[in-house]
């Protein structure tokens, strides 16, 4: 078995684990309709996620008011309450987690979801006891702020030079970027690849294989 390079390796949910992109980018949009704002394009839209959602709302609806903005959040808690059970983990995702596992990694999410929306998540019975920890935006802090990242390590007591993130975003790389740590971007989530490059990521997998492979030879 080769030697580990990271002991922690910190995964982003929606878009890197679970193909959940197109539904957060479609309730978006459903939403910000609700409440009488310019429906953003699904690039735009796409864009924002992995963010905290009061900032990310805000930020695809930049011509919603202030005192809307707890409705908008209303209308798209309603809107992807109604079509979850359509959202899956990326097939192939289970056999990378197990894999790591068995090499002892300590697994980790670290993602703009709720805590609520994690803890739920997190029910499926394939995935009980599969990850060491996590943390969410609302009891940390917002990505691209290294808060989610930098509680993980103190919890575990292992150093940004043997934690790696993995995201679909740039604020997930950014966030990497900013606690000192390692990145691997993964190209088929919410952001284009070629927006990865000024972060300096590890490496870019454009399929959970991909991803499977280069974690375990160079993990």
């Amino acid at each position: 078995m080769k030697k580990r390079q990271f002991d922690l390796i910190a995964f982003d949910w929606d878009g890197t684990l679970f193909d959940s992109t197109a539904i957060i980018t479609r309730c978006i949009q459903l939403a910000v309709a609700d409440v009488g704002g310019t429906v953003p394009s699904d690039e735009d839209a796409a864009y924002v996620i992995g963010m905290a959602l009061g900032p990310a709302l805000a930020h695809a609806a930049p011509d919603v008011p202030k005192e809307k903005h707890p409705e908008l959040g209303a209308r798209y808690r309603h809107h992807y309450v109604a079509g979850q059970s359509d959202i899956n983990l990326f097939k192939g995702v289970l056999p990378l987690l197990t894999a790591l596992r068995g090499r002892q990694h300590i697994l980790a999410v670290a993602t703009g979801k709720s805590r609520a929306g994690l803890n739920q998540a997190l029910q499926a019975v394939e995935l009980r006891g599969m990850f060491d920890g996590s943390r969410t935006a609302d009891e940390t802090a917002g990505k691209p702020h290294p808060l989610m990242l930098n509680e993980l390590m103190a919890e575990f007591d292992v150093g940004p030079e043997r934690t790696l993130m993995v995201g679909d975003t740039t604020h997930d790389l950014q966030m990497a970027v900013n606690a000192g740590c390692a990145s691997v971007g993964v190209s088929y989530g919410a952001h284009k690849p070629d927006s990865f490059e000024m972060l300096n990521p590890r490496f870019v997998a454009h399929s959970v294989g991909e991803l499977h492979d280069w974690l375990l030879e160079n993990g």
